[in-house]
């Protein structure tokens, strides 16, 4: 299997430079590969290091968005500000769809949220101020699963389609360029 160089680029060297000494500097042993690879991908703005590698690799197997999708995908990224927080809920429905993909994108894998915790969480990612119609979206799309007491909130593990994943890359790219 032939290895492919991902771009990593970054906007700012020092700001880099310094998260990386920080890090550095509260360990007691030298990181690991992994560990490393971890840091490195923190200090691009992804999560981990497979978090970069789904914003840098586009999936093989997924077929690509039409012209027509990638039209639709501009035309939201631009509700979107430079910290890729949503600035208002779209009024149609299909772009409320699509908008719910880049919140899902950015919620951890395996991680388990209070209901307080969700809606923190998702007071980061957006700016008109209602978590709660984000958190019952993002369960009524299927994509975050929640117990009947409303006391554990999950992402669902699924292939997004194609224009959200057009949507998730293009977030991701404004989020990291200078």
């Amino acid at each position: 299997m032939p290895r492919t160089a991902l771009p990593y680029a970054t906007p700012d060297i020092s700001a880099l430079a310094r998260f990386l000494r920080d890090q550095l500097a509260a360990r007691a042993t030298p990181p690991g590969h992994v560990e490393m690879l971890n840091l490195l991908a923190r200090a691009a703005g992804a999560r981990n290091f497979q978090h970069f590698r789904t914003l840098a690799e586009p999936t093989a197997a997924a077929p690509s968005a039409s012209p027509n999708e990638l039209e639709r995908v501009e035309r939201l990224a631009r509700q979107f500000d430079a910290q890729g927080r949503l600035v208002q809920w779209p009024a149609k429905p299909s772009q409320q769809a699509l908008a719910l993909w880049a919140f899902w994108a950015r919620m951890p894998s395996g991680e388990s949220f209070t209901e307080q915790a969700m809606n923190t969480f998702l007071n980061g990612l957006h700016r008109f101020g209602d978590p709660a119609i984000l958190r019952r979206s993002l369960v009524s799309a299927g994509l975050v699963s929640r117990t009947l007491d409303c006391r554990d909130y999950r992402r669902i593990e699924r292939q997004p389609p194609p224009e959200a994943l057009a949507l998730i890359r293009r977030l991701g790219r404004a989020r990291t360029a200078p």
